[in-house]
């Protein structure tokens, strides 16, 4: 077949519709956005909600995001900078991190939404895969329901966004999954090894590396670790950390601000430019004007007196 050159016409062009901003900018998954917030035409008013998991390079942010046409709307969020409240200073972007905040926000929603006392989700978890279910009385409210908003991270096995879901999964929210994605899993025989997966959930792969790299390089250990090891957190009580913390959140889930040490609001006040009114925008003119004229009067003098 001849070589033939595409001539993009006038015609081509009119024709030509331009993506979304955020899809040019690389941002959001049209594709799969459009699946995770389409809901049935005979849920009025039933918005589907997403478990929204994001990573920036020293924090993890999850929240529940439910769509309407004016936009998204966030119905409770929490991020891994709130897990030092709970006793976790250190590795707050690791797999364990973000366990411990998608424990909290599922806690912070139940909470919110007043499931907390009929769905407590796994209190002692152990490696196991446990999907919330509805409880047995007739009566009694649905777990609440949301699906995984995975963003463009990619979904391979034993990524920090599964983390993030089995904290809320046991945390008592009712999230669709198996267990092909969670650390531990094997592929062949496709079973998942609860005790690798319960190692992940205590920081128990944090302290076994620890451990390694104190016996291979110990340079390296005191340098990679010295904010650890500053605080006095060794290997041994990874465990006991984390154990403390989960505690802690189920105890007190709401979200409670951080304290300031200046009051922000009138620092940024200060470089406010206030609109003026129609009388000062006159009176500034009329100062312009005073001033030019007595500029022009100095200058006829001078030429006088020469």
């Amino acid at each position: 077949m001849p070589f033939v050159k595409k001539v993009k016409s006038d015609a081509y062009f009119s024709r030509f519709q331009v993506k979304y901003r955020r899809r040019r900018e690389g941002k959001t998954d049209y594709y799969a956005r459009k699946r995770l917030i389409t809901q049935a035409k005979n849920k009025y008013n039933a918005p589907k909600y997403r478990l929204v998991v994001r990573f920036t390079n020293k924090q993890v942010i999850v929240q529940i995001v439910y769509a309407r046409l004016q936009g998204d709307f966030v119905l409770t969020s929490a991020s891994s900078k709130e897990l030092p409240r709970y006793g976790i200073n250190h590795g707050l972007t690791n797999w364990t991190a973000a366990y411990a905040t998608g424990l909290l926000v599922a806690r912070r929603a139940l909470t919110k939404v007043g499931l907390a006392d009929k769905y407590e989700g796994v209190a002692e978890p152990d490696g196991t895969i446990s999907v919330t279910e509805a409880l047995d009385n007739e009566d009694a409210p649905r777990p609440f329901k949301c699906y995984l908003d995975v963003g463009l991270k990619r979904t391979s096995t034993g990524s920090r966004v599964f983390g993030a879901l089995k904290g809320a999964s046991d945390g008592g929210l009712f999230i669709p999954h198996n267990e092909k994605r969670f650390p531990g899993y094997d592929p062949e025989g496709k079973e998942l090894d609860d005790e690798v997966l319960k190692k992940y959930i205590f920081g128990g792969h944090v302290a076994e590396y620890m451990e390694s790299l104190e016996e291979e390089d110990d340079e390296r250990f005191k340098k990679q670790f010295s904010t650890y090891l500053a605080d006095g957190v060794g290997s041994e009580d990874m465990e006991e950390i984390y154990t403390n913390a989960y505690a802690a959140i189920r105890e007190d889930p709401t979200f409670k601000p951080s304290e300031k040490t200046k009051d922000w609001k009138a620092e940024s006040l200060k470089f406010k430019t206030h609109r003026l009114t129609l009388e000062q925008r006159k009176a500034n003119i009329q100062a312009k004007i005073e001033a030019f004229k007595s500029g022009a009067d100095a200058i006829e003098e001078d030429e006088d007196e020469e």
